[in-house]
């Protein structure tokens, strides 16, 4: 293992002796719950408890002050009222202990005086060097040490090979009875609580760094520190999977709705997109959590995405294919010499495509050796078994027959156990041989599509953001300090502005020229040649279009002077109290594909980009994608491939091929500014008319806000 990890941390999962503070004799009280999960759980280090009634606790003394706890002691473990807790924080300063982990609830999550009480927590803390973990959780356990300091009631989890870190400390006691009825076990369980100091992103690499844990999974309601989350995950993921379930996906995000893409741009995709980059696997619910956690533990990567299916039933095998293409997997197409093989073994009217339909009527033996010559075949990458209760046999013999040929594979093998009583036996069988079995083909699909998924993120190389150097960083900050102290209107800037920051930038942009009068208009759009497009000035329309205030192929002095009028015109009916500066003339790009490309500032993770289809349906179409920014190549590529406006730049029907690399160099240049220009709140371009291959590509129509 290469991470590195914090030293501080250690003694929170490998302590050489433990205090609890608030221990209590009394099996009602929750003081008893870690004493007693302390010495059940069979940790070899030094027990101390402390209250300040004295006396004694399954036959060990209780010490009526931290300072009396004699050596070994470097954890504590504190559960007692929340405003004592800073005079315990103290004592256990003096007394050289450097981690605790704050049990008690009755900081932060119960008001302004709580969230006080905390602060002084964390001020004590870091004048004594102390690690703090929580307020307001149920503490830490590692099955193989094996410690628990949770005050949870037993049986505590099984010792097994997936982790568990939890923003939530009510849910990490029903994992651990849900994981223990799923039959698969826990190898440590780390419950954060408030995060006053210790937090999601510091556990990682220690959790990771434990040899018994094959997969961290995460249930997390955000993350305190973005960027840094995502580079650590990123290191540890190279090493073994993270699988996060990221909760409140439907609460209200950002409030940034001056542009399409502050609109668009929630919370839950700065996650997608922080989670791509970091290679963490998001899971939608719970159950997947621990599902695709399971597979990740227990088998081995597979080499590619073809499958083969083998089943006693024609429906679940059907179900099982649909299922598979729905998650980009493809139906191996099995060798000669492996239907060959199939068929010297079962029944004639036995189908030996692809579904392997061996019938209802298929014996724990011929499961066994339909399932030894698929993963035999070069064309098998992985096997999908299903097995609805046998007619004539067990489930259980179906189960001990290919038990023994699963754990020789060396590739994965997952299993559609489908029923409930009549497949007990077969269950525990399974489980004991960890090998991951599920209820319907489906959610075992989906499983060997998250095998896939991690195989083909540890192919890749990791990949640097794209940095564009060839950019006139200094003209920029000039231009925002400019307007920084002096912005009203929402923050937007003029559109001249606007103009020479993406000249400064590389991005190209049509010469635009400000006009105060018709006459002023007509004698600019001379100037451009024709036809001209005209879009009414004021800092207060930023959607100019939706109030009429733009005009396009004007042609002719007349018809621009005309349009001059009726673009300020709509524009004070639509928008009376709207400050009209005057409008802006620019020569037409005429021909070329429309996408939009935007950049927000995410309060978690920075700057974050957005990329598709164009115009004034945007949001509507929600035809998008996001990336952080600045884009990896391989993210800048996503951005493209995901998205129909993206896809078809590459020529559809009658629409010629786009420049792409000319759509790839602005993603690349907008990225960058959106870096190194934090102050812009929202910057996009919409549309981006895209001209054909090796002709370029024009910012017609662009909008940037300052911060507040």
């Amino acid at each position: 293992m290469s991470l590195k990890t914090d030293p501080t941390l250690s003694p929170f999962f490998t302590p050489k002796g433990v205090v609890l503070v608030g221990a209590s004799q009394n099996p009602a009280k929750l003081g008893f719950g870690p004493a007693r999960n302390l010495v059940q759980s069979g940790y070899r280090g030094a027990i101390h408890f402390v209250s300040p009634r004295g006396g004694t606790l399954l036959e060990r003394p209780i010490y009526t002050s931290i300072a009396a706890v004699p050596d070994p002691a470097d954890l504590a473990v504190l559960l007692i009222p929340a405003p004592v807790v800073p005079q315990a924080l103290q004592e256990c300063g003096k007394r050289g202990i450097r981690a605790v982990i704050i049990a008690s609830g009755g900081f932060r999550e119960t008001g302004a005086e709580g969230a006080a009480l905390e602060t002084q927590c964390l001020q004590i803390a870091r004048t004594y060097g102390i690690r703090l973990v929580g307020p307001n959780c149920i503490g830490i356990l590692d099955t193989h040490v094996p410690i628990d300091t949770t005050f949870l009631p037993p049986p505590g989890p099984t010792p097994g090979d997936v982790a568990f870190i939890s923003h939530s400390g009510a849910i990490c006691a029903a994992v651990i009875d849900w994981a223990r009825g799923q039959g698969f076990g826990l190898s440590r369980l780390v419950s954060l609580g408030n995060q006053v100091d210790v937090q999601e992103t510091d556990m990682l690499a220690p959790v990771a760094s434990d040899p018994y844990t094959h997969v961290i999974t995460l249930y997390l309601e955000g993350v305190s520190d973005g960027r840094r989350f995502v580079a650590e995950a990123a290191r540890v993921t190279r090493e073994k999977p993270i699988v996060a379930l990221k909760v409140g996906r439907f609460a209200s995000g950002q409030k940034a709705v001056a542009s399409h893409t502050g609109a668009l741009a929630g919370q839950e995709s700065a996650f997608d997109a922080a989670f791509r980059r970091a290679g963490v696997i998001r899971a939608d619910t719970s159950e997947e959590l621990f599902d695709w956690a399971r597979a990740l533990a227990w088998c081995p990567p597979p080499k590619g995405r073809r499958v083969a299916v083998l089943t006693n039933a024609g429906g679940p095998g059907v179900t099982a294919a649909d299922a598979l293409e729905a998650h980009k997997l493809e139906l191996a197409e099995l060798t000669p010499e492996t239907v060959t093989a199939l068929k010297e073994i079962l029944p004639p009217a036995a189908s030996l495509r692809n579904p392997v339909d061996m019938l209802a009527g298929a014996t724990p033996t011929q499961y066994a050796e339909c399932l030894r010559i698929l993963l035999a075949d070069p064309n098998v990458d992985s096997v999908l078994m299903i097995l609805p209760p046998p007619p004539m046999d067990s489930a259980g013999g179906v189960a001990r027959a290919t038990i023994p040929i699963i754990y020789a594979a060396t590739k994965p093998v997952v299993v559609a156990l489908m029923g409930e009583r009549m497949i007990q036996e077969a269950v525990e069988h399974f489980r004991a041989a960890k090998v991951p079995e599920y209820r319907f083909p489906e959610r075992a699909a989906a499983a060997l599509a998250m095998l896939t998924a991690r195989a083909d993120y540890l192919q890749k190389p990791p990949q640097e953001a794209v940095r564009v150097t060839d950019v006139d960083k200094a003209c920029v900050a000039r231009l925002l300090a400019e307007y920084e102290i002096s912005l009203e209107n929402g923050g937007f800037l003029p559109q001249t502005a606007v103009s020479q920051i993406m000249t400064a930038y590389g991005i190209p942009v049509p010469p635009v020229v400000l006009a105060h009068t018709p006459e002023e208009a007509v004698h600019l759009a001379r100037q451009f040649g024709q036809p001209v497009a005209l879009k009414v000035a004021s800092p207060d329309i930023p959607h100019k279009s939706d109030v009429g205030g733009v005009l396009l192929h004007l042609m002719g002095d007349e018809a621009v002077a005309r349009g001059f009028e009726q673009v300020v015109t709509n524009a004070r009916t639509a928008a009376p109290t709207a400050v009209i500066q005057g409008v802006h003339i620019q020569p037409m790009i005429l021909d070329g594909q429309e996408v939009i490309v935007g950049a927000v500032q995410d309060p978690q993770f920075g700057p974050l980009l957005m990329f598709g289809s164009g115009g004034v349906e945007v949001e509507g179409l929600k035809d998008v994608a996001f990336s952080l920014a600045p884009p990896t190549q391989a993210e800048a590529d996503y951005l493209l491939a995901s998205t129909w406006a993206g896809r078809k730049l590459d020529g559809y029907r009658q629409i010629p091929e786009g420049d792409k690399m000319a759509v790839l160099d602005i993603i690349y240049r907008l990225g960058q500014l959106a870096a190194d220009f934090p102050q812009l709140a929202e910057i996009e371009i919409n549309p981006l008319r895209v001209l054909e291959k090796g002709k370029g590509a024009y910012a017609i129509d662009i909008r940037a806000r300052l911060k507040p």
